[in-house]
């Protein structure tokens, strides 16, 4: 160590080189310092599963020696491995992260997963048939939904799905590109965020419509049947307390949600008479000790007449799901 900057030692093999900056990352501080040291050693050297690790014995490039020590020393001050990388994998895809924007988790695949199931129920074919999103109760005003449909008073439309807090576009991208029928918009207060997810839509030939705004403001006059988001939850006081590597360089407006959290679900309530009708599917990914209350919020606003909670893989009550049928 040098002036708190990694030197790699007169060596040595790619695996010695995996050990000897494990090592250093793990005295540095770093969470997962193997796992960190993997995913930087594939980074650097260009290669990947398999070939990682038949690359091992190999003698390590002396000309990735530079680029090596960067990128640990990098890690070392906290620097998640994503921005370092500039990629994280999302639902089987690659996507994307700078410092602009929320590095995607595991758990949200869990709520991409939910949307698409239950949007698949509730909407077979992609589209939309009904003026107010579909039948709810069997019955509708003068000759019902096949007489209106045949009266010409409407067609069938895409199914519209909105996500707030676009982020690295990870969920309305992957929404896009699993769903093609749907039409799918997303929404972002940040415009270095929004840049990055117009990026990764372009990476994934999927077809989302992006706009600048605070949650649901951009979509005011929208037809919207999908609300999914995952917004800012901690609480604020909590911050100073979070690992580093999300503290110091994830964007605190994508953390801070208000004094409890909750400040963004709430303000999402509040702001649902922007839009023509509210959303016959509401998910929500929301923070440890927050599904009750969040539920809680859904149910006081009526729309919806079956609540779901999703716990994630480590058992924690995860997401929220609002769904009229």
């Amino acid at each position: 160590m040098k002036h708190g900057l990694y030197v790699m030692p007169h060596v040595q093999s790619i695996r010695e080189a995996f050990a000897e900056a494990s090592s250093f990352l793990d005295k540095s501080g770093c969470n997962e310092p193997q796992r960190s040291s993997q995913l930087l050693l594939e980074h650097v050297l260009g290669v990947s599963g398999a070939a990682y690790y038949m690359a091992l014995s190999d003698p390590f490039p002396a000309a990735l020696k530079d680029a090596w020590e960067a990128v640990v020393s990098r890690r070392a001050t906290g620097e998640p491995v994503q921005y370092i990388t500039g990629e994280q994998e999302f639902y089987g895809r690659a996507f994307e992260v700078t410092p602009d924007v929320l590095i995607p988790r595991p758990e949200t695949e869990l709520l991409v997963e939910a949307i698409l199931k239950y949007g698949a129920e509730l909407w077979p074919d992609g589209l939309v048939h009904a003026p107010d999103g579909g039948v709810r109760t069997g019955t509708h005003a003068a000759g019902g939904p096949a007489a209106a449909e045949a009266a010409g008073a409407y067609q069938p439309r895409p199914l519209a799905a909105v996500d707030i807090g676009a982020g690295s576009g990870a969920i309305s991208v992957t929404l896009a590109a699993e769903a093609p029928a749907w039409r799918v918009s997303a929404g972002d207060i940040s415009p270095g965020a929004l840049a990055v997810a117009a990026r990764n839509a372009l990476r994934h030939g999927a077809a989302v419509d992006l706009r600048l705004g605070d949650l649901l403001e951009p979509f005011a006059g929208m037809e919207t049947d999908i609300l999914v988001s995952n917004p800012p939850y901690i609480p604020g006081g909590d911050i100073a307390g979070l690992q580093r590597e999300v503290r110091d360089h994830e964007p605190r407006t994508a953390l801070d949600g208000g004094g409890d959290g909750l400040d963004p679900y709430r303000r999402m309530m509040e702001l649902l008479p922007l839009l023509p009708a509210a959303p016959r599917l509401v998910g929500f990914e929301l923070g440890q000790g927050q599904a009750g209350e969040v539920a809680a919020l859904l149910r006081a606003a009526g729309h919806w007449n079956e609540i779901v909670t999703i716990d994630d893989l480590a058992g924690i009550p995860r997401h929220v799901l609002g769904i009229a049928r």
